[in-house]
């Protein structure tokens, strides 16, 4: 009979306390568009767990946080469309908004949405989801705004003012190499997701290849860990875009070794540059550091 009473307890407390989340939070506006308005709960961000370095810094290593995203038909749609349940939502104007507790791990820049609420116009929860999949945040996932700031409310090292500058300020070119048939390939890194562990420098590279005529044949997107002593790269995940395939997972030709960086290829020159903006760029580049 306690562990029933017990139980019910438990269950009231997590009642209430979504509907304090909904009902009594300030929400913070990060971004819209036409589909998505987003949100953040200042207050809520929560560091879980911490270790202490050698050298006596506490360091986060998880962080927790409520979200709200609001939105139109569009992005309802898109949203049902994306979570496979057109069955149980078939009409989009029944979900308003969505309410989220996110935990991120800023080491490995990862998010994983711990509850989703999603709610119609009368504030009645319509579907709910729990333990979501743990993803990496990149300059094509939706929760890119969530992740950075969360993670500046912590850190206070512009995860936000970084993602949202300018493309020539957020990305920087390493190189461009043009073939005898007259198609040119550019690599330019994505400074937002650069962290240091060790002497390995891991990124997200976008590199993107043009014919003659001036048209797109291939798009790569690729993560990428650089070990900027020994002058060594591996591909750790990516996806490579043409004309004719769309998106589709990159394969690694070196089945996930590091490869030497030769002198005399393209990637070196992007090596030279990757040394030359973590020497000047060191607060950033181990703002997340546990060495």
């Amino acid at each position: 009979m306690l562990k029933k009473i017990f139980t019910a307890i438990i269950c009231l407390t997590i009642l209430f306390a979504n509907v304090e989340v909904d009902a009594a939070t300030e929400w913070f506006w990060l971004d819209s568009n036409d589909k998505y308005s987003k949100y953040f709960d200042a207050d809520s961000v929560t560091v879980n767990k911490k270790v202490v370095t050698k050298d006596g810094r506490e360091i986060a290593i998880e962080i927790e946080a409520w979200t709200k995203t609001t939105y139109s038909y569009e992005g309802a749609a898109e949203t049902i469309k994306n979570y496979g349940i057109s069955n149980i939502l078939p009409d989009p104007h029944s979900l308003a908004y969505s309410l989220a507790l996110l935990r991120i791990n800023p080491q490995n820049r990862t998010l994983q949405y711990i509850r989703e609420d999603f709610y119609n116009a009368n504030n009645q929860v319509v579907w709910s989801k729990e333990e979501g999949r743990v993803k990496e945040i990149t300059s094509r996932t939706f929760d890119e705004e969530f992740y950075c700031a969360i993670v500046d409310e912590v850190f206070q090292m512009g995860e936000r003012d970084r993602k949202r500058a300018p493309a020539e300020e957020r990305w920087i070119e390493l190189w461009t190499y043009t073939d005898e048939d007259g198609s040119t390939t550019t690599l330019s890194a994505d400074t937002t997701t650069m962290r240091l562990k060790g002497t390995n420098l891991i990124l997200w590279e976008w590199q993107v290849t043009k014919n003659s005529s001036g048209k797109t044949s291939e798009i790569r997107f690729m993560k990428k860990s650089v070990n900027l002593t020994q002058g060594t790269e591996v591909i750790k995940d990516g996806q490579t875009w043409t004309p004719s395939n769309s998106w589709q997972e990159l394969k690694d030709d070196y089945d996930g070794a590091y490869r030497m960086i030769k002198t005399d290829e393209p990637d070196y020159k992007g090596l030279v540059r990757l040394r030359a903006y973590v020497k000047n760029n060191q607060n950033w580049v181990n703002r997340y550091s546990l060495d």
